[in-house]
């Protein structure tokens, strides 16, 4: 339950204003059909959250505890800097990606895309490296991100306009900056 509860705070957290919830604002927007657009954030997401799990669970096996928490540690140090630079602009690329497809292929192949390589599939990674069920980090990710993504889906032009993406930014810089030092000391819980 644990590996459960903290995959799916701290990917939540990790996901708050990231250029995907920025992607599920503009494929919202594009289609405007809130229900096939949340189906393929969701069947992306969770593809996405399966490879980074077992990665994560087979790199995990070959980690000691002091190497762990040290690579976590770094790790989310690496994520709070991460959290302060500036999102490059994914609209064009992304216009790519859709082109005629209907709304839950385009969102899921754009989003599975956009998640290749992004700080929640690293976090996802390492959460699984942690603790020694991947069944639990994926569902607890893959929960994280659709409920972060939600609120872009369905509400997503009224709340772009009240929150700008720094602040959001700097919040989850400070969220990954104190998780550091909690996993540095040993204070994995969230």
């Amino acid at each position: 339950m644990e590996a459960l509860l903290a995959s799916f705070g701290i990917v939540f957290l990790a996901e708050l204003g990231d250029k995907t919830q920025f992607l599920s604002l503009y494929l919202a927007a594009t289609y405007r059909n809130p229900i096939p657009v949340l189906g393929g954030i969701f069947v992306a997401t969770l593809a996405s959250n399966v490879v980074a799990g077992l990665f994560g669970h087979w790199i995990g096996e070959y980690l000691t505890p002091d190497i762990l928490r040290w690579t976590l540690t770094l790790s989310f140090v690496a994520f709070a800097i991460w959290a302060l630079l500036p999102e490059k602009e994914d609209a064009e690329q992304t216009r790519r990606h859709v082109g005629h497809r209907g709304a839950f292929v385009g969102t899921l192949l754009s989003f599975f895309i956009a998640e290749l390589g992004d700080k929640t599939q690293i976090v996802t990674a390492a959460l699984s490296a942690r603790y020694n069920s991947v069944v639990m980090v994926v569902a607890g990710a893959t929960a994280g991100m659709m409920v972060a993504n939600l609120p872009a889906v369905i509400g997503g032009h009224y709340f772009a306009g009240k929150v700008p993406s720094r602040i959001a930014n700097y919040i989850a810089a400070v969220i990954f900056a104190v998780q550091a030092v909690l996993t540095y000391l040993g204070i994995e819980r969230f």
